[in-house]
């Protein structure tokens, strides 16, 4: 498996939390992991171009520099959906750049972190959502579960959604974005019961959660996916 696509239940569920675990514990193993961000509204902007925050943390934890570029083709300063921010700064978001950046990544690492932008369905444009990433990618998904009330309906709906879409559910992580959350065990033993994929890992409310420290709490059915690691560096990619 050469990458993966994180997404979500929502927006704030804990995607680029969850994402930046995954690469940890990847990373722990060995592994040359880099993270990416197709696309992603509510920028900062900068001299350079808008730059995202999730983005820049999932480009500091990689293993090696990457140009953003790359990681993060479609910025958006408005923090907006991602085709209404397209639209007004005349971008058409294409994937055939989506797909190209990714490969570029790929090519020096042994994993790439995929992290979509809001939920599953969110649209990219008139013809295209979030869920035409992975399929153009051909990569399996990990849905990232923010383990709040109405969470069970959002996550069951989401699978549903996934595998209709044609893609490979691989797991889910249980993420704890509610610290007043009630019947928290039976929520999750109830998604356990019902998602039919591996749970991956659940994370309990952090008030500042540390990739390495997440990366700790995933299930070892994520470490056992890890392969040796290439040798081989992006052109021009420094290692790190």
């Amino acid at each position: 498996m050469r990458g993966v696509f994180v997404t979500g239940t929502d927006t704030n569920c804990g995607k680029t939390a969850i994402s930046l675990a995954l690469m940890a514990a990847r990373q722990a193993r060995g592994a040359r992991v880099l993270g990416m961000k197709p696309v992603a509204s509510g920028c900062d902007p900068s001299p350079q171009g808008p730059r995202n925050a999730d983005a820049l943390r999932l480009l500091a934890q990689s293993s090696a520099a990457a140009p953003y570029h790359l990681v993060n083709p479609y910025a958006f300063v408005p923090p907006i959906a991602p085709h209404l921010a397209a639209a007004r700064a005349g971008v058409e978001i294409r994937l055939d750049t989506i797909v190209s950046a990714y490969r570029a990544l790929s090519a020096g690492c042994d994993l790439v972190v995929v992290e979509g932008v809001g939920g599953w369905r969110v649209p990219l444009s008139p013809t295209l959502s979030v869920s035409d990433i992975p399929r153009a990618l051909d990569l399996p998904v990990i849905l990232v579960v923010g383990l709040k009330l109405g969470c069970l309906n959002h996550a069951l709906l989401t699978a549903d959604s996934i595998r209709a879409q044609g893609s490979a559910l691989a797991g889910w992580v249980g993420n704890g974005i509610d610290p007043e959350l009630q019947a928290g065990e039976e929520n999750r033993a109830t998604l356990a019961a019902r998602l039919d994929a591996p749970c991956l890992g659940v994370i309990p409310w952090l008030q500042r959660p540390v990739p390495d420290a997440l990366a700790g709490l995933l299930h070892p059915a994520w470490l056992e996916r890890s392969g040796g690691t290439s040798g081989a560096a992006y052109p021009g990619m420094p290692d790190g």
